[in-house]
């Protein structure tokens, strides 16, 4: 990656270039951002480590890949393996990119006549240029299609330090058995000491098959973390499923009931009668407290229109009440309604969870709060769920808003959100496209 034995001004600054370069891609590897105070003090670091390390490329190289790691982990608090993973791959691709070209300049040089050892310097750092060019191309590449989403998994690791290693340390072992500055390259090759020996055909070859693994490997392992984490989102929609069909069957179950009284209400009725005219009032009492058992069977704690929505807020919000959180609800859904009952449950049950589990991490009980509202304006369904959180406005998109999210799309919506002063509010808004429709077919 460093030329060692080459034009000492050359050597620092090309080597100062290759690591703030590494250095602002890294960052951008992690999702991180920079202040123009960072990239001196890491310059100044850089530039001391060309200085007093004199051990070889090699050392140079693992202080730099730690001093990379140590900045992510300390100053851009990512995760200790997402720092390491990173800083590997900035430095891989930085020696890779450099060695290709180093292998090209060999080859190059086999075919011309010796010239000057300034005019070869020149040629060095023009390919060092173009190597710098290629290496930035490359970490572009990867930024774009290569970064995993969510933070590396330090089970799987391994999968990727194991052979990004094993390349890496091939690598370094051709530049630093075969290849030098520009200068002691042109020299042994004009000389016969490495054209004859150095197959530089093979070498190009070798890093060649080294950068494109390292590309493979990338790829491959941001599938597998693509299919975890569909496997787990799949479990977890499984697991809701299972949920709002026990909603559905409870709001069945409830319509029928509410339905047989409404059948029998006028068999109540004439009993009432009969036994008020025969004087009987203890057996009229009695018959009118069995009454009032039905009814609070039947009674819902919260009425939205929507038999299936009342079993789901009940549920959620009776929850919350248990915790000590205050609820609220002003719902009123539409009747008829274009939007299926399980979508309504899915918005309903992924915001309400998300808002009991944030209201539970709240330190100050009596500040707790729950409210879920809706407004409809012609084919426009407005939800808004409120709650109260502890935080300073940052969170974690998750699976839950995702879901509601793709819920809004289905029905030609959006949803919004704000997290501000404590106070966390979703809102989604929903298109009835279909209501008028419905209202002509009934």
């Amino acid at each position: 990656m460093l030329i060692e034995n080459g034009d000492i001004f050359y050597s620092y600054i090309m080597g100062i270039l290759e690591m703030l370069t590494g250095f602002h891609y890294y960052v951008r590897f992690l999702e991180k951002k920079t202040k123009r105070t960072d990239y001196f003090v890491f310059a100044a670091l850089g530039l001391t480590v060309l200085i007093t390390v004199r051990f070889g490329n090699f050392a140079q190289l693992l202080i730099y890949a730690i001093l990379l790691t140590v900045g992510g982990v300390f100053v851009y608090c990512a995760g200790g393996v997402q720092s390491a993973l990173y800083a590997v791959v900035t430095v891989e691709i930085m020696q890779l990119c450099f060695g290709i070209f180093n292998s090209v300049l060999s080859i190059g040089l086999l075919w011309l006549i010796p010239i000057d050892g300034g005019i070869v310097s020149c040629v060095g750092l023009a390919f060092g240029v173009v190597a710098l060019a290629a290496a930035v191309f490359c970490y572009r590449i990867i930024h774009r299609y290569f970064l995993c989403d969510e933070i590396v998994k330090n089970q799987y690791a391994l999968m990727l330090f194991i052979p990004m290693l094993m390349i890496f340390l091939m690598d370094e072992s051709i530049n630093s058995a075969v290849y030098g500055s520009s200068t002691v390259v042109a020299n042994e090759i004009w000389s016969g000491e490495n054209g004859r020996n150095v197959n530089h055909y093979q070498m190009l070859l070798i890093q060649l098959l080294g950068l494109a693994s390292l590309f493979c490997v990338m790829f491959a392992y941001k599938k597998l973390l693509e299919n975890f984490h569909l496997s787990t989102e799949l479990s977890l929609l499984e697991q809701e499923e299972h949920s709002l069909i026990q909603y559905v069957e409870e709001a069945k179950t409830h319509y029928e009931k509410t339905r047989s009284f409404r059948h029998d209400i006028k068999n109540h009725i004439i009993m009432l009668k009969a036994l008020l005219q025969n004087n009987r009032m203890d057996q009229a009492l009695d018959y009118i407290g069995g009454m009032e058992d039905i009814t609070r069977e039947l009674y819902a704690a919260y009425s939205t229109n929507n038999p299936v929505v009342d079993i789901l807020i009940g549920n959620k919000l009776g929850i919350a009440e248990e915790l000590g959180i205050q609820v609220e609800c002003a719902l009123l859904l539409p009747v008829p309604c274009a939007v299926r009952d399980i979508d309504f449950c899915i918005i309903l049950s992924n915001a309400l969870d998300n808002a009991i589990r944030a209201c539970k991490e709240m330190e100050h009980e009596a500040d707790r709060f729950i409210h879920v509202t809706g407004n409809i304006q012609g084919a426009f369904i407005m939800l808004e769920i409120e709650n109260s959180f502890q935080g300073n406005g940052h969170f974690q998109k998750g699976i839950g808003l995702s879901n509601v999210k793709a819920v809004a799309e289905k029905y030609q919506g959006a949803i919004s959100i704000q997290a501000q002063n404590g106070i966390f509010m979703l809102s989604v808004l929903l298109i009835n496209v279909n209501s008028h429709t419905r209202v002509e077919e009934h």
